[in-house]
């Protein structure tokens, strides 16, 4: 399949963009729609396709944390500020929700969903343990 893909799509590649993407078009509309698959009796992949009974929503639904927690959000360098400290957690959750639960005395257990980040500790604006994968 990618030899073929590839002698019909991108050798040579076509002039511009919209020229490739009409050879993937074309490539793809013949693969799943006209072309015979030995593998599902030689017939066609849209032919077999079905669509999923399983719902699924447009939206993903945000964490939900208790009300006794500190709840934060991600800034785009992927830090956090918790009283005079910003303290940086991953880019990878900018703009997320992320719970604070005080464990001790100045020290925070960063949860997203339901996973444990690591241990906040306020006196250093230091977070360990990050990468664990401990559920809550």
């Amino acid at each position: 399949m990618h030899r073929e893909l590839k002698r019909e799509t991108a050798r040579p590649p076509a002039a511009d963009r919209r020229a490739q993407q009409a050879r993937f078009d074309r490539f793809r509309r013949r693969y799943n729609d006209e072309r015979p698959h030995e593998a599902l009796d030689n017939a066609t992949p849209a032919s077999r396709w079905q669509p999923s009974a399983r719902p699924y929503s447009d939206r993903v639904v945000g964490p939900e944390y208790p009300g006794h927690w500190e709840i934060r959000r991600v800034s785009n360098a992927g830090a956090i500020r918790l009283h005079r400290h910003r303290i940086f957690l991953s880019q990878a959750l900018h703009h997320q929700d992320i719970g604070l639960e005080e464990i001790d005395d100045g020290l925070w257990q960063v949860v997203y969903y339901r996973t444990v980040l690591g241990v906040l500790d306020e006196a250093t604006g230091r977070v360990t343990g990050v990468g664990r994968s401990e559920s809550v």
